[in-house]
């Protein structure tokens, strides 16, 4: 799953109480985001395995920090922190703490059995990546149902607001193409975290500027 995790965040945007459209495609990336920045540190690693999965030969075998359920439920209770911190808005904060950790949940359909609930055995996951012929469309059934679902339930406040829409809705399908059918990466190196990384910024800015020209219907 990559961009099957802003799904969560577009639905959870059309709530009135909601935080920004960027600030929830943060939280919809933010355990991968904690993952790819802890295994740049040695924290958490990963190493390529080609034919681990059909699909993505990434061998995830250590990260309880981020992709545990107790370590993501940790990391959106902080999230949901920093929010209410930052707006004092208990049900904006809330929701996302709730988008953070519905990263757990759909990683679990998707990976071969690498996730935990605490950092330990039992290792969980259904092995979507082991189906393309169901992975693929579920991922895009998710992801562009969301954004149609979030530009539904919001109106443009903006001329520039086709041109958002367009945007992230490119990155979000040349960053899924690149996932699919872009050449396997060798190794697990800097490059490949750092790629990651700044892919995970793109698709938040380009949600960012959307968010900026789109408003609830009957605001």
């Amino acid at each position: 799953m990559f961009i099957g995790h802003f799904a969560p965040a577009m639905v959870a945007a059309a709530h009135p109480k909601a935080p920004g459209l960027g600030t929830l495609f943060v939280a919809g990336q933010l355990v991968d985001f904690g993952f790819f920045a802890f295994a740049i540190a040695g924290i958490e690693n990963f190493r390529i395995t080609p034919g681990i999965t059909k699909m993505v030969p990434l061998d995830l075998y250590n990260m309880p920090y981020t992709h545990s359920l107790l370590g993501s439920t940790v990391w959106a209770l902080g999230f949901a922190l920093l929010i209410w911190l930052f707006t004092k808005n208990r049900a904006g904060a809330m929701i996302g703490g709730a988008v953070v950790v519905s990263h757990w949940f759909l990683d679990l359909l998707v990976h071969a059995p690498d996730l935990t609930l605490a950092g330990s055995p039992p290792k969980l996951g259904f092995g979507l990546w082991n189906y393309p012929l169901i992975e693929m469309p579920l991922e895009i059934l998710i992801t562009f149902g969301a954004l149609a679902f979030y530009i539904m339930k919001t109106r443009a406040i903006s001329e520039k607001s086709k041109y958002a829409i367009a945007l992230l809705a490119v990155l979000l399908t040349l960053f899924q193409a690149i996932n699919w059918f872009g050449p396997p990466p060798e190794a697990a190196n800097m490059e490949m975290k750092v790629t990651a990384l700044v892919s995970f910024a793109a698709a938040a800015l380009a949600a960012w500027w959307l968010g900026k020209t789109r408003t609830l219907k009957g605001a």
